[in-house]
């Protein structure tokens, strides 16, 4: 009979979390039982009308109290240093990452690769390779769970929460929605395929299971909305009057007129894009409209395209204390 007691072990945060989960279930049986055997036997023991002799009872015991004091605030300390070890490891990834983005809404997951291929419920992903999953939510939080990964991160609207993983070996894993978000929560699920590398790259290049190559990956279909909502007009090479420039905007530290300095990441400027009101770059007033209509795809296609443009910013004007690469409170 096939009766696992535990998910399969396919990723590199597997076995870091089962023995991180059996040493404190361990500890929590061997606790429970001593402090257990300890109250029964006491109870049995001086039970009233026990003939047991009372006499010269202690009433402190310093030695003893330091004991089962220190020693159980040892363990926690060790549970609770591992625990915040691993936590600490899965929202860092490697920086040469494979990126997938990933949204979630009612009632499925919708995942894109750099290079434009999309999939519904389904991921592909190579075995050996680190993997980050940059994710958000088009309407309630959703939680993108893979139990035989042992990773779990909740995914929420406005803003994007990362997770990564490594998958170890190949086979087709599930992938669940772990968050109850509404009344088919139950059917928001998929799988994950994790395949040879050589096998994913002919798979990508082939444009996934729909078979379509030469796609256009995110930074072009990016490209084409920037165009089409006319952002250059605004937003050029350089920095003007009426708009910054984008050109080496991600990453880079920009100052508000409130004088908070904040780093251009993804959260920043989808927020400029949606919500220009709320963050306004020094030296510019708000005159960029909101464009409320773009959908997470839309944004996430915008985003891929201004992190090509470089971190090198042709020479121009620059107005006060503006930065070369600024965003918000500006015409867009």
């Amino acid at each position: 009979m096939n009766f696992p007691l535990m998910p399969d072990q396919a990723s590199n945060f597997a076995r870091p979390y089962d023995a991180l989960f059996f040493v404190l279930t361990a500890l929590t049986i061997l606790f429970t039982i001593l402090v257990g055997a300890l109250v029964l036997f006491f109870a049995v023991r001086y039970r009233k009308g026990s003939r047991v002799d009372r006499s010269g009872a202690v009433e402190s015991h310093l030695g003893l109290e330091i004991t089962w004091t220190a020693i159980p605030l040892l363990l926690g300390l060790v549970m609770f240093w591992w625990a915040a070890k691993l936590y600490v490891e899965t929202r860092q990834p490697p920086k040469d990452a494979m990126e997938v983005f990933v949204i979630g809404k009612q009632w499925m997951w919708h995942l894109q690769h750099s290079n434009g291929v999309r999939e519904n419920n389904e991921l592909h992903v190579p075995v050996g390779v680190p993997v980050r999953l940059t994710m958000i939510s088009q309407d309630v939080i959703h939680s993108f769970f893979v139990p035989q990964f042992r990773i779990k991160q909740d995914v929420l609207p406005g803003r994007y929460t990362q997770q990564w993983f490594v998958a170890s070996k190949p086979g087709k894993f599930n992938l669940f929605c772990a968050e109850y978000c509404g009344t088919q929560h139950s059917e928001m699920g998929g799988y994950i395929y994790a395949m040879p590398p050589q096998e994913f790259q002919k798979w990508l290049a082939s444009g996934g299971d729909k078979k379509r190559p030469n796609q256009p990956t995110m930074a072009d279909l990016g490209k084409a909305l920037y165009d089409r909502l006319a952002c250059a007009n605004c937003h050029g090479p350089q920095d003007t009057e009426r708009g910054p420039s984008l050109y080496g905007l991600y990453g880079a530290k920009r100052r508000m007129t409130d004088g908070t300095v904040v780093e251009a990441d993804a959260s920043y400027i989808r927020e400029s894009i949606k919500n220009p009101y709320a963050k306004i770059n020094e030296s510019y007033q708000n005159t960029m409209p909101e464009y409320r209509e773009l959908t997470e795809e839309d944004l996430l296609n915008l985003l891929a395209y201004i992190r090509t443009l470089g971190t090198a910013k042709a020479p121009g004007p620059v107005l006060g204390n503006a930065g070369p690469a600024q965003i918000g409170g500006a015409n867009r």
